[in-house]
């Protein structure tokens, strides 16, 4: 069976870290970002997890680990993670601080596909910030490539992947050769910590800045956010000690 050396792309994005409660800002126009701690979207941590995993699993399998954001120039912060855990080389896609949309980011990253040559595209299966889980499946439309979504399991052998994905009657099992995209799901693995050597080495591995004008890509905007308010606030329940106290509240409120 012939075996293809995999040239392993990682999109990795800069999004407000999960563990702090996002707050809408005054203008109401999305999410305050001003004084707000920023780390690697979680989805994408598992993705780097798992292509750093398929090279320890294999050596000679890998050839190599490209790691590419589309964000602000402060999004090279992650990209540096991204090296200091274990990829190889990274690009940085600069729009400054302006929001990229998934079908804009899929044909950004169709580009970089076609310039590192990439064969296998492993990322997570959505961002955090707009939950929007389309990018993965859009670049595998684009490209013309299988696709495997939310995956639990990754098992290479030669040129055939085998995906295992969480579905809701139990688990789905998919078979495609390369090259293919796979999106990450939370429990494929638990992602390393970058040790302060590595990150001091990461400083030292390459990291290449381009805009999406250098990619041909024009950046076009489909949404338009009209507003943005926190929910309404929930009325307390009230507990009834029987059927019948039951039935009269929902009289009293007209229910039935």
């Amino acid at each position: 069976m012939s075996t293809s050396k995999l040239r392993i792309l990682v999109p990795v994005k800069r999004v407000i870290d999960f563990a702090i409660k996002p707050r809408i800002n005054k203008t109401q126009t999305g999410v305050e970002t001003k004084g707000v701690k920023f780390s690697i979207n979680p989805f994408c941590d598992i993705a780097l997890e798992e292509s750093i995993r398929i090279r320890e699993g294999n050596k000679d399998l890998v050839e190599k680990i490209h790691a590419v954001s589309i964000g602000p120039t402060k999004a090279q912060d992650v990209l540096r993670v991204a090296l200091a855990k274990g990829a190889d080389t990274s690009t940085l896609i600069d729009v400054g601080e302006e929001e990229v949309e998934p079908l804009s980011v899929a044909k950004l990253l169709q580009k970089v596909v076609e310039k590192e040559n990439s064969n296998l595209i492993i990322l997570g299966k959505q961002a955090i910030d707009d939950d929007s889980n389309q990018t993965g499946q859009m670049l595998a439309g684009l490209l013309n490539w299988p696709q495997a979504t939310n995956a639990s399991k990754v098992e290479i052998d030669g040129d055939n992947v085998t995906v295992t994905r969480e579905v809701d009657g139990g688990s789905d099992t998919l078979r495609a050769k390369l090259p293919l995209v796979i999106t990450t799901d939370l429990r494929l693995n638990d992602p390393r910590y970058a040790s302060l050597p590595n990150v001091m080495k990461a400083k030292k591995k390459p990291l290449e800045k381009l805009s999406a004008s250098d990619l041909g890509i024009e950046i076009t905007k489909r949404l338009e956010t009209l507003k943005v308010e926190e929910p309404p606030v929930r009325q307390a329940g009230v507990k009834v000690e029987s059927v019948d106290e039951l039935i009269s509240k929902l009289k009293d409120l007209k229910a039935i």
